[in-house]
């Protein structure tokens, strides 16, 4: 079953918002979070708040993306919003084209047949668009047939408009700029791998720019044929399958090396299916992949003995079949370049082609887009979340040391959420950190991982009223006592420019040992700013309901 939705939310279970309907999905929640507006009062009135902040998300004809790739088809249908490419709509299908592939390169009549019913459900939602805002894109399995053009005519005919056989190099170019679009740049050269179904793509660059863009002939449907053609599992099939990859990486394996990076990312379906294995077998809460995992998962896929045996629930049992192949492959990429972790990005192709269209150039980090675009979205007062941001900000430069708050991470996501955190006054001021922690914990937010948004996410939640320990229970067990240092100093600095008037903000330093803290403040609040003081006096209680001791001290 397909699901379609668009940039303001993208999980089962939640609300979806197509411009100015409002729709509900019935798949069953992943988890359901304490203080999730699920009632129909709150849903009309996001449906209201989303309604309001986007008036002209139809008026410009969206974009599309077609993939044609040698395992599946996918389509992405776009806009562009706040200078973010926002999905509409997105659709893949396993043809397997690549298995349609004889020794001559001919593709067979039942491939060519499976690709065609494909694109004819896909021509029925691109109908219309204007020729210019569509791409569609073929990759190895088309690069390779030689009967290609008895194919393309007649998929061109369905569709209705142009296909483009991109070269392999091409290939890597548009899925490394799908990958630096839609994550954060923390400068230095980073290695992009993606395993497709006929080739695998192996990209070096920096920024927005590609340094290095080869694309080498091993893939999760061709070495499935070659090596796992009836889906048993033997530790000589993997040994292999390994080794023929890494002959294909001794092309540019040492030029690789000699060139050098600083971060590893996969992306697309096989890495992304490998990941999420590997996250779900950890009890850590971290996410990526790392090569123990690899080697720990290639000795589980042995030990099942066929493919049909291994049980799996974290990914489609469509990807189940090539699943070894692409393990093989990667596992031979960390072996060959000297790789113990690869994180994973949403962002490929598909994404690369849409920016592609638009003709998006500019480097501009991802995560202060994401977040700018929500805070217009739901009309956030900025120069207030500013002057609550640098509080906070400063209040972590005094307290870093005695709280073990290092890390750039902890910095991010504190201004995120500082940034964010009356973005629930969109929906209703009643419970606003709980309407803005639902927001945050199912928006697309390009950029961010899914560990980072649920600890924004939280920081909104306990922004005010109770500290509630029990949801930061819910965090990766290595975020809890971070997260709950990082939304007192939130809280405080909420308190501080309670009164939404730069003029009547306190101004104080604070002291911390171990869970007492201490705020030192430069003048007699409790004349001057009252309801200032009321507010700490309050905080108080709060605070030590979550095990912390806050004292005030005022000058004499």
């Amino acid at each position: 079953m397909y699901t379609c939705y668009n940039g303001v939310f993208g999980v089962n279970n939640a609300v979806r918002f197509y411009g100015d309907r409002v729709t509900q999905t019935t798949s069953p929640p992943e988890s359901q979070s304490q203080g999730t507006p699920s009632s129909a009062e709150d849903r009309e009135l996001l449906s209201r708040s989303t309604e309001t902040s986007s008036p002209t998300v139809h008026q410009v004809p969206p974009i599309a993306a077609l993939d044609l790739g040698s395992n599946s088809f996918h389509m992405v249908i776009a806009h562009e919003d706040n200078g973010e490419v926002r999905p509409l709509e997105k659709r893949g299908e396993k043809v397997r084209l690549a298995a349609g592939l004889d020794e001559n390169n001919l593709l067979s009549e039942e491939a060519q047949m499976r690709g065609l019913e494909c694109l004819r459900l896909f021509a029925s939602r691109i109908a219309g668009l204007p020729i210019d805002h569509v791409s569609v894109l073929a990759t190895n399995a088309l690069r390779r047939a030689t009967n290609r053009k008895t194919f393309i005519d007649q998929a061109e005919k369905v569709l209705g408009y142009p296909i483009s056989v991109i070269s392999g190099r091409e290939e890597a170019r548009l899925i490394y700029k799908g990958v630096a679009h839609t994550t954060a740049d923390p400068g230095g050269k980073r290695l992009v791998i993606d395993i497709g179904g006929g080739s695998t793509e192996f990209i070096i660059g920096s920024g927005f720019t590609p340094i290095a863009l080869e694309s080498l002939h091993m893939g999760c449907v061709s070495f499935t044929q070659r090596y796992f053609p009836d889906g048993k599992l033997t530790d000589k099939n993997f040994k292999k399958a390994i080794t023929a990859a890494k002959q294909e990486l001794l092309n540019i394996a040492a030029e690789y090396r000699a060139i050098g990076w600083e971060y590893n990312i996969g992306s697309s379906g096989t890495v992304r299916a490998i990941e999420r294995v590997c996250t779900a077998h950890r009890d850590d809460g971290t996410e990526g992949i790392s090569y123990e995992c690899l080697k720990e998962l290639k000795s589980r896929l042995i030990k099942a003995g066929h493919i049909d045996q291994f049980e799996m629930t974290e990914i489609k049992a469509s990807r189940k079949p090539t699943l070894a192949a692409g393990l093989a492959i990667l596992i031979a990429s960390f072996e060959s370049l000297n790789l113990d972790y690869m994180s994973y990005a949403e962002g490929a192709l598909r994404e690369g082609a849409l920016y592609e269209l638009l003709g998006k150039t500019e480097h501009d980090d991802v995560q202060t887009r994401t977040i700018r675009a929500l805070q217009e979205r739901f009309h956030v007062n900025t120069a207030h979340a500013n002057r609550v941001t640098s509080l906070a900000l400063a209040l972590l430069e005094q307290s870093r040391k005695d709280w073990s708050l290092q890390g750039d991470y902890i910095e991010e996501c504190l201004k995120y959420a500082a940034d964010v955190h009356e973005i629930g006054l969109a929906i209703a001021h009643s419970q606003f950190h709980k309407h803005g922690a639902y927001i945050i914990s199912v928006a697309d937010m390009l950029g961010f991982t899914r560990q980072t948004q649920q600890l924004i996410a939280f920081l909104v939640r306990v922004h005010r009223r109770k500290l509630s320990t029990e949801l930061a229970a819910e965090l990766p067990l290595s975020h809890q006592p971070k997260a709950i240092r990082l939304a007192i100093l939130l809280r405080l600095a909420v308190i501080a420019h309670h009164a939404h008037d730069e003029r009547q903000v306190p101004t104080f330093d604070i002291s911390i040992k171990g869970q007492h803290i201490q705020l030192i403040f430069h003048e007699a609040i409790d004349e001057r700013l009252p309801l200032a003081y009321s507010d700490f006096l309050n905080e108080i209680d709060y605070l030590a309901a979550a095990g912390y001791q806050l004292e005030l001290k005022l000058p004499i």
